[in-house]
């Protein structure tokens, strides 16, 4: 039986060690732009924020988002694949969301989230779902209402700035750079693959965190012209 969430966050550990690797290091992290936050900080999120700049925004504890990434990577580990989902909405998220389904057999949904989704077994997109995990918890509402409702646990990256009812996990995280959401997912397919047994610690990657980024689509239409 699948512990609860809370219960991993409670036995939560330091474990930068084991994601920070020859493909990744602590500087090439930072400069992702992960720990960046935003200039409005919520109560949900005052505990995840290490100082503040002079020019207010607010940034992010790594050692706090990489541990909890760990966390999170090992309590999917647990799950079937299949019926884990990964949802998101923003744009930025769609290529990281689809790498990591890809390498971690999750679900991945980056387009419109259809009400009825994980509550309505007669619709033909319905979805049986263990978990949830998505990338905004303001802008994928609709997604966190619905697994909440059927007691689907849920875990959200979250911003500064983010309010996190309904979510039962939060991987404090710049949610909104197209670098930082490759950072994120990359780091946590390591970690659901090491946590899994299908990756060493030392093993490199499939994938560089470059090919989680979304391309912008100015590089796309000059590789089309060149």
């Amino acid at each position: 039986m699948v512990l609860p969430l809370s219960k991993d966050v409670e036995d939560e550990e330091g474990s930068a060690e084991r994601l920070i690797t020859s493909q990744l290091s602590e500087k090439t992290l930072v400069s992702t732009g992960i720990r960046i936050g935003t200039t409005l900080k919520t109560k949900y999120m005052a505990g995840y924020v290490a100082k503040t700049r002079n020019d207010g925004l607010h940034i992010i504890d790594m050692n706090k988002t990489l541990s909890r990434i760990d966390t999170v990577g090992k309590f999917i580990s647990r799950f079937q694949p299949g019926h884990v989902v990964v949802y998101t909405s923003r744009e930025f998220g769609k290529t990281p969301v689809e790498k990591f389904s890809e390498l971690t057999g999750c679900k991945g949904i980056t387009k419109r989230f259809m009400p009825g989704t994980f509550t309505n077994p007669q619709l033909p997109f319905y979805t049986d779902t263990d978990l949830l995990i998505v990338v905004d918890p303001a802008l994928d509402r609709q997604a966190i209402v619905e697994a909440s409702s059927i007691g689907v646990p849920v875990v959200a990256l979250a911003d500064t700035d983010n309010t996190t009812e309904d979510v039962d996990v939060v991987i404090p995280a710049n949610n909104r750079g197209r670098r930082s959401l490759a950072a994120v997912f990359w780091l946590l397919a390591r970690s659901v693959l090491i946590h899994s047994g299908t990756l060493s610690v030392d093993q490199p990657m499939k994938y560089t965190i470059e090919d989680f980024e979304t391309k912008l689509v100015e590089q796309e239409a000059g590789e089309v012209e060149e």
